[in-house]
């Protein structure tokens, strides 16, 4: 069957790693090329040492196995690699570079995150105190606990308050319906709206499980997008940028977007049955009810790369201190206990299939990252904190060795198994890279 997503099905039925929340990104009127962080552009020089990178990207625009990819490699020193390889846009012929602009899904929570990190440093926020106290929808939860025959909803209260750790770690509760069954038949019973249509009747949504109960990914960071609004009374929009876009110098990046920065976005692509990529363009709306903290935000690998080198440096880049180095460690560590990251399977194949970074392994969760507590198959150590963006973007940070990476493309649906194996020979190939230089 083939899977031709337009915009508005993408906003009814795919919501994971927030999935088509509909906010569009960037700042207008700040979206020039030329203004990109000096920091990043200045100190890159290519290295023959990461040609095999290079290789690999190139070869993938050839098989198809993307239209268009970025990949980026740094240090705590230095950036060590660029690469840019196909198009944006495939129709139009446009290239894609390091300025292109793509839409960050769930890339965006490790900024929210890095937000309410900033709060609880300021003593404005407390990791194990019960977000109802910030927010009163948060009071009174309910847990689903199925359906009735006639497939009305059985709800019951929550027996425990959730906090802010259990938002910040998906332990809260709250599910996504691209990967969870029971959340998807309670929106058809209900009309809720999905949380990707960014209306605020989405966080009506109820609990698939009382908090701390166990680890299942889903709408949380939303929740905590909403915090920080309710604590520093600015929209995410602005504090995004006072807090942390502009003193990382990321000109390219926030939740709306102007017309000459819309020309700039890359084309999202649908994989075929066949293994062929398909163009499904998509329009953004320019008015919704709420900032989504889970999957809002639009970016360049420039701009991103910017943001992760500030964790790998431990909470500073470009003349700027966003975190205290121990706040960004603390982001790495095991925040869930003895319950485990778990595999996430797919309830719409369209939009993601089943995925789990780790298979075999034990991983954990941090503060907004999936952990892997053995060193991982293509270079990363333990200890190293990762995620991606539905549209088979990645990224990871190597506390340890101290190297963070990321590749960026706009294909569905997510965990695309032949872009995750060229997501490890980049993995590869930059630390093969430091090897050699």
């Amino acid at each position: 069957m083939t899977h031709n997503l337009s915009r508005r099905s993408m906003l009814k039925g795919a919501s994971g790693l927030l999935a088509a929340t509909t906010l569009g990104g960037l700042l207008s009127g700040r979206a020039a090329a030329q203004n990109a962080p000096q920091a990043v552009r200045d100190n890159y020089v290519p290295d023959q040492a990461f040609a095999a990178i290079d290789r690999v990207l190139e070869q993938a625009v050839d098989n198809k196995t993307v239209a268009g990819v970025v990949a980026m490699g740094a240090t705590d020193k230095r950036m060590i690699y660029e690469g840019a390889f196909g198009k944006a846009d495939v129709d139009a012929g446009t290239p894609i570079s390091m300025d292109s602009v793509f839409w960050m899904l769930s890339m965006t929570k490790a900024i929210t995150a890095t937000a309410c990190m900033q709060l609880i440093e300021q003593g404005r926020l407390k990791l194990d105190q019960p977000a109802g106290e910030i927010l009163p929808e948060l009071k009174s939860p309910m847990v689903l606990e199925g359906f009735d025959a006639a497939g009305k909803p059985k709800l019951r209260p929550a027996r425990r308050a959730i906090t802010v750790r259990h938002l910040m770690t998906h332990t809260s509760g709250y599910t996504y319906p691209v990967w969870s069954s029971d959340i998807l038949q309670y929106e058809k019973a209900t009309g809720m709206p999905d949380i990707a249509y960014s209306m605020n009747g989405a966080f009506a949504a109820p609990l698939e499980f009382e908090p701390g109960e166990r680890w299942q990914y889903g709408i949380s960071l939303d929740w905590v997008g909403k915090l920080v609004e309710a604590v520093t009374d600015q929209s995410l929009e602005i504090y995004f940028r006072e807090n942390i876009f502009d003193p990382l110098g990321m000109r390219n990046s926030g939740f709306l977007i102007g017309g000459a920065q819309k020309k700039r976005v890359a084309t999202m692509y649908n994989r075929q049955p066949d293994g062929s990529l398909k163009a499904a363009p998509f329009e953004m709306n320019q008015r919704p009810e709420f900032f989504s903290g889970g999957g809002g935000l639009f970016s360049t690998p420039r701009d991103y790369m910017a943001f992760l080198q500030m964790l790998v440096r431990g909470g500073s880049f470009n003349g700027a201190r966003l975190l205290q180095p121990e706040t960004v460690a603390s982001m790495f560590r095991n925040q869930i206990g003895d319950l485990n990251v778990v595999e996430m399977k797919s309830a719409l194949p369209a939009y993601s299939n089943s995925f789990d970074q780790f298979p075999g392994m034990p991983h954990k969760w941090g503060l907004s990252f999936d952990i892997n507590t053995q060193a991982g198959p293509h270079g990363r150590s333990a200890g190293s904190g990762s995620w991606a963006g539905l549209l088979n973007s990645y990224f990871w940070i190597d506390p340890v060795k101290r190297v963070t990476g990321a590749m960026f493309t706009q294909v569905l649906p997510f965990y695309d198994a032949r872009v995750v194996n060229l997501w490890g020979q980049v993995e590869e190939g930059i630390y093969g890279g430091l090897r050699r230089s």
